[in-house]
């Protein structure tokens, strides 16, 4: 059995790199010493060792790796050992300067900072596939190996002539002719078909940006480049230690925390065992309330979660601050236990952090980390961390459980490129992946398990699917989403969706005759109103406003819920639902606010018996997860308000955080957070 199947405990610790304290014995030394006191048992190493371990070519130093190896194995900890492509030393850059990534204006870069190098280059391939191998053969059969990290935070493109040739050899095996990918470009637009494969160049500001089908597969070419990359990079881990796990850590993007959007993670996901994830939300912001980051939190760990159907893990979190907000505000007393559950409570496996200890120079000197730069045990955020190590002690039999849920969201990455990239709407408010958010908000206010899927997943298992704003379906998806209704499904759309196909092209004939039978509807105009427009939805007896889209439609069976109020469209259809076979799809034609969507959701979570039975009486700001085993149920309760809550719940229990019996009337203090089982 290997250390990760035989790993009982939920991981607690974070990235850890002693390359930088080598000078500095009596440090490495306190390290061990104040991970076993902070409750600490896992460490990833060497994402950014590469100068330590081959200081100049050919020369390998492993040694100071075999002492942190074995120390941390002595101590009863696990290392996640990683792969230094994500940092290459000085020496390889100029030595080999292919290895430099080349911008997109066709800049090649200098050595520095990290993430700046070729996936195309041979020579960077060749390098890196050294290391690993000498890392697996080195290390492989270490007992205290529990998983394999590669690399860090896979992100950019290159536009070199390697990557050039590549990127035509990709489209190659996607079309076999140049008249099919002049079609799918729509070659004749401004004269850009092409009469020979090496004409083709990536997008460029100073070439060609405006071929949407171009863009389009070029995003798709860096998804699959790197992954490529990736696959190179564990070929001989992979072979010699099959029984290790693989992880890469994805991200997320902006503030709003949505997904990462420059790679597919849900084609990326299928290459690694274990999803694992970097999460560093703005707590304590000035621009929206606690729970409305709660909200967005959750909104992404259920969509790691649901992608591979198996618990993720948090790879790096922060402590306290961070160094890179436009404002780096730290944690307040009690948020990093609540933090920290509520990762678990959503489905991971571990909180582990960047950085265990703060760098003493460069730009992460004053990045958050477990360990200060006053080397204490005594100060705050030390014994918060200290806090959640013995928490995550205490609650470690949900390792492994996941959660139960009747809802699913679709999200999919080529959708999002191919919107954004629409010359049309408003670029300004189109906030794809902001929307879900919003939709996602009313099941999370009201304790409702939500997944959160690509459009390939399994429709079945759901009573609810909903997938707002699909401007780019194919026909493959509509026909899958038609089945799924048909046998008894409930499927919600909106504004912007079925406008093209997977080559970005419009449908012939309007809106697709498929969607035009499931929904009842055929969709003629999308009404794009300035930010101080203003319209409104009459909608069981209550009017709403209606805001940024507003879509016009003729009805072809479907039931008319609710009605514009304002403009030439007055009166028309707003919201429909229309029954198809033994299901139903419910168009909602214009953005609203909020109190829409609680209201609209509400009425259906009612209809098809989706309401939490255990909430007798919630509170918004009161989240309520479960993580399920086949006969054992655990009840996260977190309040993410800065005031007391009650709730009513349907059954008492002993909270296994601290050992308290709890009636089913909980009162929680701000940032309280509660884990109560249920048999």
């Amino acid at each position: 059995m290997t250390r990760y199947n035989s790993e009982n405990r939920l991981l607690h610790g974070g990235d850890y790199n002693p390359d930088q304290w080598l000078d500095y014995p009596e440090i490495l030394a306190k390290d061990l010493e104040l991970m076993q006191k902070s409750k600490s048992n896992t460490f990833s190493i060497g994402m950014f060792a590469w100068s330590q371990l081959e200081p100049t070519e050919g020369d390998y130093h492993f040694e100071w790796l075999d002492k942190i190896m074995d120390d941390i194995y002595e101590m009863g900890g696990n290392v996640i050992l990683a792969t230094p492509s994500g940092a290459r030393p000085a020496w390889l850059s100029k030595k080999y300067p292919e290895v430099l990534r080349t911008n997109e204006r066709r800049e090649k870069m200098l050595q520095g900072g990290r993430h700046n190098h070729c996936f195309s280059s041979p020579v960077f391939r060749e390098k890196i596939g050294i290391m690993n191998r000498k890392l697996v053969e080195r290390y492989g059969n270490h007992p205290a190996l529990y998983m394999w990290h590669i690399s860090n935070e896979y992100s950019g493109e290159c536009h070199c002539e390697y990557c050039q040739e590549n990127f035509r050899q990709w489209l190659q095996k996607k079309y076999p002719t140049l008249k099919d990918l002049n079609d799918a470009w729509w070659g004749p637009f401004w004269s850009h078909a092409y009469s020979d494969w090496s004409e083709i160049e990536s997008p460029s500001s100073i070439g060609e940006t405006m071929v949407h089908g171009h863009n389009l597969d070029w995003r798709r070419f860096v998804t699959d480049q790197t992954i490529d990359f990736y696959e190179h990079e564990i070929k001989d881990i992979r072979q010699l230690t099959p029984e290790i796990p693989i992880t890469t850590n994805f991200m997320a993007d902006t503030h709003d925390l949505i997904p990462f959007q420059s790679l597919d993670y849900g084609k990326f996901a299928k290459h690694v065992d274990v999803i694992s994830w970097d999460c560093y939300p703005a707590w304590h912001n000035d621009w929206e309330t606690t729970a409305d980051l709660a909200s967005k939190v959750g909104f992404i760990n259920d969509q790691y979660r649901s992608i591979k159907q198996q618990p993720f893990l948090i790879m790096e979190s922060t402590p306290s601050g961070v160094n890179w907000h436009e404002v780096n505000k730290v944690k307040r007393p009690g948020m990093h236990l609540l933090s920290s559950m509520q990762f678990i409570a959503h489905g991971s496996d571990s909180n582990l952090y960047f950085q265990w200890r703060k760098s003493r120079g460069s730009s992460e000197k004053f990045h958050g980390a477990v360990v200060d730069h006053d080397n204490s045990e005594d100060n705050r955020v030390f014994k918060e961390v200290t806090r959640v190590g013995e928490a995550l002690e205490n609650i470690k039999a949900v390792k492994g459980s996941y959660k139960k849920a009747k809802v699913a969201i679709i999200y999919d990455w080529e959708n999002n490129w191919a919107l954004n990239d629409a010359q049309g709407f408003s670029n300004a408010s189109k906030r794809y992946p902001q929307t879900l958010q919003e939709h996602y908000r009313y099941f999370w206010n009201h304790d409702i398990a939500v997944e959160v899927i690509t459009s390939e997943a399994d429709f079945s298992k759901y009573e609810l699917i909903i997938g707002p704003m699909m401007y780019l379906m194919t026909e493959d998806v509509m026909k899958r989403l038609s089945t799924y209704v048909q046998q008894g499904g409930t499927f919600v759309s909106t504004y912007i969706t079925g406008y093209v196909n997977e080559n970005d092209l419009t449908y012939l004939g309007g809106w697709p005759q498929p969607l035009r039978e499931l929904f009842g509807i055929k969709v003629t105009e999308t009404d794009t109103l300035y930010p101080k427009d203003r319209n409104a939805v009459h909608y069981a007896d209550q009017s709403f406003e209606a805001k940024d889209y507003c879509s016009l439609f003729e009805l072809e069976g479907a039931e008319v819920l609710g009605t514009y109020t304002e403009d030439f469209y007055a009166g028309a259809p707003a919201i429909t639902r229309n029954q198809y076979g033994q299901g139903a799809a419910y168009f909602i034609g214009a953005r609203t606010n909020l109190d829409f969507l609680e209201h609209f959701y509400g009425e259906l979570a009612k209809t098809k018996d989706l309401e939490n039975a255990w909430v007798i009486k919630g509170d918004p700001d009161v989240s309520v997860q479960s993580r399920d085993f086949e006969d054992q149920s655990y009840r996260f309760v977190m309040n993410f308000s800065e005031e007391t809550k009650e709730i009513q719940v349907a059954t008492a229990g002993m909270d296994l955080i601290t050992h308290t019996a709890h009636p089913t009337t909980l009162t929680l203090a701000p940032y309280e957070v509660l884990l109560l089982a249920e048999n």
